[in-house]
């Protein structure tokens, strides 16, 4: 398959992730043959470095260096938090207005790979979001007669391991779709009623001073398919 790039220079280049693939290689999917990182090489015929990652269910801006160099300074802006990450999210009920979840998360252990490792503290965590529409669809969902939904813009402040999905769960407004953190019959309804069956969570917005020339970059990944099916049977104009 050939990725959709949304931004190249010497430098970098950022692509539009599919929901379900893998950014790289990991031994903990060892049948998965697909990922990002190698697709990405192939297509432009050179090396690619990673600089962040998403979830594979997520979709949307994926950055990569294109040397070394650049990938060590462009995961530095990440950690001090230079680059400005912007979602899209459906969730379950009605969330309106603007608000800030401030929820310390703890650091999520792997069974396999941290088998020996002490548990940590929880580690500051920061979500801010602002909702942009809600609706009521006309078919149950779990113990309720009808299913409500809202559109949510979400913006990071920090990076925590699936902070956004489990920020959300916290609020009691879990993305539609997450198998992990999310209402199982809100997400068996959605798919019984609409056909969409994804993860709606969609990085959807990338903003950062360029390193070496010093000029702000926005980069902006369209959403697929899904969404827009979506969007269609809730009545959302969302652009």
């Amino acid at each position: 398959m050939e990725l959709e790039i949304l931004y190249r220079d010497d430098e970098l280049i950022a692509i539009n992730k599919p929901a379900g693939m893998l950014v790289h290689r990991s031994w903990l999917d060892k049948h998965e043959t697909v990922f990002a990182m190698q697709t990405l090489r192939d297509q432009i015929g050179q090396h690619v470095f990673p600089i962040h990652r998403l979830d594979r269910p997520t979709s949307g801006v994926l950055l990569f260096a294109l040397n070394s160099d650049m990938a060590r300074t462009m995961s530095q802006l990440f950690e001090q938090h230079q680059i400005q990450k912007s979602y899209l999210a459906v969730v379950r009920g009605y969330l309106e207005g603007e608000g800030r979840i401030d929820y310390p998360l703890k650091v999520q252990l792997d069974k396999i790979a941290d088998k020996f490792s002490q548990e940590k503290e929880a580690q500051d965590a920061i979500t801010d979001y602002k909702g942009l529409a809600t609706v009521e669809m006309p078919y149950p969902a779990g113990k309720f007669q009808t299913a409500r939904y809202s559109l949510v813009q979400l913006f990071p402040q920090t990076g925590r391991k699936h902070q956004l999905r489990r920020h959300m769960k916290h609020l009691f407004h879990p993305i539609i779709g997450d198998t992990n953190y999310g209402d199982l019959h809100q997400n068996r309804a959605l798919i019984a009623n609409t056909g969409c069956d994804r993860l709606f969570l969609h990085s959807n917005c990338l903003q950062f001073i360029h390193p070496k020339h010093l000029q702000k970059i926005e980069i902006n990944a369209p959403l697929d398919q899904q969404w827009f099916s979506l969007f269609e049977q809730f009545g959302w104009n969302f652009k």
